[in-house]
């Protein structure tokens, strides 16, 4: 059963590009989340939180998996993680849906996620001066964030709009209510059920 949000933790992680989605993920009860770290260690994020990750990597049981989330981070930009790229290619095999945001989206590029399937990043420039083999170009698309099949990924300044497309993915919020969220935490409206 696809029961577990598996959120990847790591040294030096952007801890608040993956809150948003995990929040709501929380929230409605539908995942459990659980934070993958490549070891038990205790890592630090970039904004100084220390987080004692729940897994290791290893431990990440595929069949269970209902989403995996790969958060932005500097780690990214300096070749990333054979482990992590094998996970990648299960997880994808097996129809789970992977979501990537920022640095993370170069992750998925090196583990073929992005072959025929549109994807976006911080730029299609960025893409290409990280990963001179980069192949993918006709299927980058410059917006902010992209689901296609069971890929989402985002650039680092979208964390909203990633949260929305994974909400709108996971089915937590049908269309209209996803739109709520991105108007509330994007443009600051509150619901009109809330107003007195």
């Amino acid at each position: 059963m696809r029961s577990k949000a598996y959120v990847l933790v790591f040294d030096g992680l952007a801890d608040w590009e993956p809150a948003l989605a995990m929040c709501q993920i929380r929230k409605s009860g539908k995942l459990e989340i659980v934070s993958v770290g490549f070891s038990k260690e205790n890592v630090v994020t970039m904004g100084g939180f220390t987080i004692c990750p729940d897994i290791a990597l290893d431990e990440v049981n595929v069949d269970e998996a209902g989403l995996f989330l790969l958060p932005g981070g500097d780690m990214w930009e300096q070749g990333g993680s054979d482990a992590v790229r094998e996970l990648l290619g299960r997880l994808s095999s097996n129809g789970v849906p992977v979501a990537a945001i920022c640095g993370a989206t170069l992750e998925v590029v090196r583990a073929g996620l992005t072959r025929g399937v549109r994807h976006t990043s911080h730029a299609l420039g960025y893409l290409k001066a990280v990963l001179p083999g980069y192949a993918d170009e006709e299927f980058y698309v410059d917006r902010p964030a992209v689901a296609d099949g069971n890929l989402i990924t985002a650039g680092g300044l979208d964390r909203i709009e990633f949260a929305y497309e994974i909400v709108k993915r996971l089915e937590i919020f049908d269309e209209a209510e996803a739109g709520e969220l991105y108007e509330m935490f994007k443009n600051g409206v509150v619901p009109a059920r809330y107003m007195a």
